[in-house]
């Protein structure tokens, strides 16, 4: 992967003066259904899988932002689809991960940005609309919340590590992903479940986090924040690079931890959720 004078700093500067831009209208929206304004919702792949007018606005903004700042580079995007370049940069954005949390007013959801070049994310942010924290991260330069530069925690041991999971819209797929998280259950601390894979993940990068995992997650979810996590130390595996824990298992942790992790849930049977 080399494209000639690719500036990992610049494009993380760009991602993250995007994401703020898109996360203030959602920021706007949010607050408005908190005093009783309504907000058109669809379903996509099953009644609990929602997208609201506020994604599409949302998405609509960062892709007329980037074509003004970045014009001919093209967008991948939740809702409104998109391919990868066939070389150079590609930009991938989720408009509002955590779409359920912003529903039901819960603050914990983000628009998430990621500059890519060949599939692999070089540059990224992710910004959270309610409380205005901004993560961020460039290739070799380092993961951050705001000015404070991150790194990942140092468990002692797994059974010491508090993990956190995701579950899918489809019914029966979350019957097995319960199953899994049951059986880990018993070599954790504990697990969170808190419903937005780019936070999760920029948890991790934080140490909040010891570790995170969750099957079936699309390229936009994980795009910047497991960038932010493995910027700050996090053993990083992607959709299609570890067939013991699923081909499409995300998976981000404290080095201390990755193996003994990774052995339990493939033990457990993570390929098969």
């Amino acid at each position: 992967m080399s494209v000639v004078g690719l500036d990992e700093t610049l494009l993380k500067s760009v991602a993250e003066q995007v994401a703020a831009e898109a996360a203030g209208l959602v920021r706007e929206a949010w607050t408005a259904m908190q005093g009783g304004r309504e907000v058109r919702v669809d379903t996509k792949s099953a009644d609990t899988d929602v997208v609201t007018a506020i994604d599409k606005e949302s998405e609509e903004l960062v892709r007329e932002r980037l074509a003004e700042l970045r014009p001919g580079e093209p967008v991948l995007g939740e809702e409104g689809g998109g391919e990868a370049a066939g070389s150079g940069v590609t930009w991938v954005v989720d408009p509002i991960d955590g779409t359920v949390n912003f529903l039901y007013g819960l603050p914990s959801f983000a628009v998430s940005l990621a500059a890519q070049v060949d599939g692999v994310s070089v540059a990224g942010a992710v910004v959270e609309p309610v409380s205005g924290r901004r993560w961020t991260a460039a290739r070799g330069h380092g993961a951050w919340l705001d000015d404070r530069r991150l790194s990942v925690s140092a468990p002692a041991r797994l059974d010491l590590s508090l993990v956190g999971t995701g579950f899918a819209y489809d019914r029966t797929r979350r019957v097995r992903q319960g199953a899994l998280a049951g059986e880990l259950l018993g070599h954790v601390r504990d697990i969170r479940r808190n419903g937005a894979a780019s936070l999760e993940l920029c948890a991790v990068a934080a140490g909040w986090l010891d570790a995170f995992f969750e099957h079936g997650l699309n390229r936009w979810d994980w795009a910047a924040g497991a960038l932010v996590a493995a910027e700050a130390g996090a053993t990083i595996l992607l959709p299609g690079s570890a067939p013991d824990l699923g081909e499409d298992a995300t998976f981000a942790s404290a080095p201390g931890i990755a193996q003994p992790l990774r052995d339990v849930l493939a033990l457990a049977g993570a390929a098969t959720v």
